[in-house]
């Protein structure tokens, strides 16, 4: 059976009953399409993850480490990842940063400078001559490194670094804790990192500050020194030796300008204690003996005073505000849903000591949280930030774009048409292309997940695909307004003008979206733009079975397609369903209502 595009567009079009058929049909699809974004059947995210040819490990022990301590882990690290076939070698840094790369722009790589802090830089073979994709082998290495490696010290924090696919950030959710006490912000942050760790699906969870550990100052006791004829010179001089170095002579040099001073220090094994405690303290002090005027050797130990004091830790600030900053990655997942649940695991654990309001808005701030303290008043922010801002607000922008695109697209018809009907079924026609973006996006998901079981999102190129989409499917919506008012100027019935300029703009149309397909296969391929490329071509099919089937029905329920009302729209020369000569058909030139 043939199919005959013009009988079947007329057949619709001249019905009621098809008129609420094929309505249904699109409304349908519509509340589907959309209704798989709220479900996570469709998964969102800012960008995909990229495979790269190297990834970076960030080792941070605790704040009173060693560089022993802090290589033994490095090492621990690199003996567990060295029997990995694609890793091609392994480089690492302690006391200090890698050289700069693009994640380390953002994450602070050129200020590491301290002995808990460390960095291992992990180059691949080829991404295009291995099978696993760099993320994918994080994701298998990580959790066994974790388990191997962190347990050596206590506070032991392991990141795995990946090259972001797009802007960089510090990290994939930043909560920002603000507030005025900062005992009580470090306490909330303790909280703030069990519901990160809690939550499914993130892993590296870290709370910038340094650990609070105990330390021993040395005081020098005058009277003791001096009854014991020794100078506090002296006792000064000792300790800076045995627990530094110091300055024993000084140089001279013809290629120097200044003295060059010649550093005597005790070896490692000597110097550094055995455990930090005050026992081992005091059994070292006790063998460093000096001699007094009187000959006599005087232990360091009785002339010192050894007090137990806490340590310093740093005070970050931002915009002026104490802040603590707990960071986490996400693992194979979007952040925009984990952040969602771990902030409702916050407000349940938080909810006992603190009055927590919701803060609202249209900013990306509207996740954001203000705590109370019911007994001191003391209030604290909680603010996201990291990768999630990033997308909450490359989301929000884009939005804004598709709005403002359809506004100015619905003013620009009603210039031109000086109808709002019509320029409504333009702008329907527009929108409706985000049912094959979205439904497309669920297909390829699927067929992804059974190819390499990992998700494809839609992402922010996906977005920028539809908005590209619109200009293209209203082209279709003008072709065929246009024509079919030029036919019933020439006298076709209004019915039978709408299937005629159907059929006859059908070829063009669909020659447009396979154009659009087949220029758009490529990109679907590419890992970043992959989204824009799924958006174009289901979109372009979407957009086409639109514009040939259900802008015809919106065009039969309205007059404003008639040119004039003094041209009728119900009845003419061609209303018997005879062919029409299309050369004979005057150019259609808008015209005003009145």
């Amino acid at each position: 059976m043939k199919f005959n595009m013009e009988e079947t567009v007329y057949n619709i079009v001249s019905s009621k009953k098809n008129h609420r058929k094929v309505g249904l049909i699109v409304l349908f699809f519509l509340l589907f399409a959309v209704m798989m974004i709220p479900t996570k059947i469709v998964l969102a995210k800012m960008l995909p993850g990229k495979s790269a040819n190297t990834f970076s490990i960030y080792v941070d022990t605790a704040t009173n480490s060693t560089v022993k301590q802090t290589k033994e882990v490095v090492e621990c690290v690199l003996h567990t990842m060295r029997d990995e076939e694609n890793i091609k070698n392994m480089e690492m840094f302690i006391g200090q940063g890698a050289p700069l790369d693009y994640a380390g722009l953002v994450k602070g790589s050129a200020f590491k400078a301290l002995k808990n802090q460390a960095e291992i830089v992990v180059n691949l073979t080829d991404k295009h001559e291995r099978e696993d994709p760099s993320y994918m082998m994080v994701h298998r290495l990580r959790p066994v490194v974790k388990k191997r490696c962190e347990n050596i010290y206590k506070y032991t924090r392991i990141k795995f670094v990946e090259m972001p696919s797009g802007p960089p950030t510090y990290a994939t959710i930043v909560v920002n804790l603000f507030g005025k006490d900062t005992f009580l912000l470090r306490e909330v942050s303790k909280t703030v990192k069990e519901a990160l760790k809690e939550t499914e699906g993130l892993v590296d969870v870290d709370v910038l500050q340094d650990n609070i550990f105990t330390k021993y100052e040395i005081l020098p006791n005058v009277e003791k020194i001096l009854n014991s004829n020794l100078s506090i010179e002296q006792v000064s001089n000792i300790l800076y030796l045995a627990f530094k170095g110091n300055v024993v002579a000084t140089k001279n040099s013809t290629i120097q300008q200044d003295q060059i001073p010649i550093y005597v220090a005790l070896d490692g094994k000597t110097r550094l204690l055995a455990h930090s405690s005050k026992e081992d303290l005091e059994l070292k002090l006790s063998r460093l003996k000096l001699l007094n005027r009187q000959g006599m050797m005087v232990p360091v130990r009785e002339v010192v005073t050894i007090v137990p004091t806490v340590g310093d830790p740093t005070i970050y600030k931002k915009n002026m505000h104490y802040r603590v900053a707990v960071t986490a990655e996400c693992d194979m997942v979007s952040q925009v849903y984990p952040l969602m649940d771990a902030r409702e695991l916050m407000i349940k654990k938080l909810s006992k000591r603190f009055d927590i309001e919701r803060l609202t808005g249209m900013s990306t701030y509207m996740f954001d949280l203000m705590l109370t303290e019911k007994k001191t008043g003391e209030k604290i922010l909680v603010r996201w930030d990291g990768e999630m801002k990033v997308s909450l607000d490359t989301f929000r922008d884009l939005g804004g774009a598709f709005i403002a695109a359809l506004i100015l697209m619905f003013l620009l018809m009603v210039v031109y048409y000086k109808s709002f009907a019509l320029s409504g079924i333009v702008l329907v026609g527009s929108f409706l292309s985000i049912i094959g973006v979205i439904i497309g996006h669920f297909l390829t998901d699927q067929i992804s997940l059974l190819l390499s079981d990992v998700h494809f999102y839609l992402t922010a190129t996906s977005l920028i695909g539809f908005i590209s989409l619109m200009g293209i499917s209203a082209r279709s919506s003008l072709l065929l307004i246009d024509f079919t008012r030029s036919l019933i100027v020439s006298g076709v019935e209004k019915h039978r003008a709408i299937a005629i300029a159907t059929a006859t703009r059908s070829k063009p149309i669909m020659l447009t979206a396979i154009a659009i397909i087949l220029g758009s296969l490529l990109l679907a391929t590419d890992p970043i733009f992959g989204g824009l490329g799924i958006a174009l071509i289901f979109g372009s099919v979407a957009a086409t079975l639109v514009s040939l089937f259900y802008i015809p029905v919106l065009m039969a329920k309205t007059d404003a397609v008639c040119p004039s009302k003094d041209a009728p729209c119900e009845i003419g020369e061609g209303s018997d369903g005879s062919d029409v000569d299309l050369e004979e058909v005057p150019p259609m030139v808008p015209q005003s209502e009145d």
